[in-house]
């Protein structure tokens, strides 16, 4: 992949303030390119438990403007617990490839949307969480990455992931966009 070629990491932080529990989990997008130059940076928020995390990511991606970002690398797919992604409708509103890289081993969503919600709340959980593409194990730098892609087949995703890795098994963009977030997130609190 050239060194240029750009992608938007998505990563969010949510901290309780001073024993408080909040409503409100910070997202940053960062954008970053292959050579790991940062290039740009965007905030939202969404709410924890809700299910606005999708509106969220796609207000990062018009807020960048970058057309020359390629893809969109999230670092969750259920951040602010439980508040599931759209990939699918995150590929169609950016009209680019979307990757979902996560960093620990899983039995899957499912039980723990269950032991949270019921009735309509778990069901339009459960819906998104099932629409979402399968997940998929992949070895970085001697370390394992699951990978979920929308509008791209298995093998470029893999590329991908791959070409924003330098080292370890995180993605540069997500890497970034994450520090990016708990800095973000520090910040908001002094002024609380």
């Amino acid at each position: 992949m050239k060194p240029g070629v750009r992608a938007l990491g998505v990563a969010e932080s949510y901290r309780e303030r001073d024993g408080r529990d909040r409503n409100r989990s910070t997202l940053a997008g960062a954008v970053v390119r292959a050579d790991r130059v940062c290039d740009g940076l965007a905030y939202d928020a969404c709410t924890v438990g809700g299910t606005d995390a999708t509106d969220a990511v796609i207000r990062l991606v018009d807020e960048v403007g970058r057309p020359d970002v390629r893809y969109v690398l999230l670092g969750a797919v259920a951040p602010a617990w439980y508040n599931l992604l759209d990939l699918s409708r995150i590929h169609e509103a950016a009209a680019r490839p979307v990757l979902a890289v996560t960093f620990e081993a899983s039995d899957g969503l499912a039980a723990g949307l269950e032991d949270a919600f019921s009735g309509t709340e778990l069901e339009q959980r459960l819906a998104t969480y099932r629409a979402l593409p399968a997940r998929r194990d992949l070895t970085v730098n001697d370390e394992t990455v699951y990978v979920r892609a929308v509008g791209l087949d298995p093998d470029e995703a893999d590329d991908v992931v791959r070409s924003f890795t330098p080292v370890g098994g995180r993605p540069e963009p997500i890497r970034v966009a994450r520090l990016a977030a708990r800095a973000a997130d520090s910040y908001a609190r002094s002024f609380e």
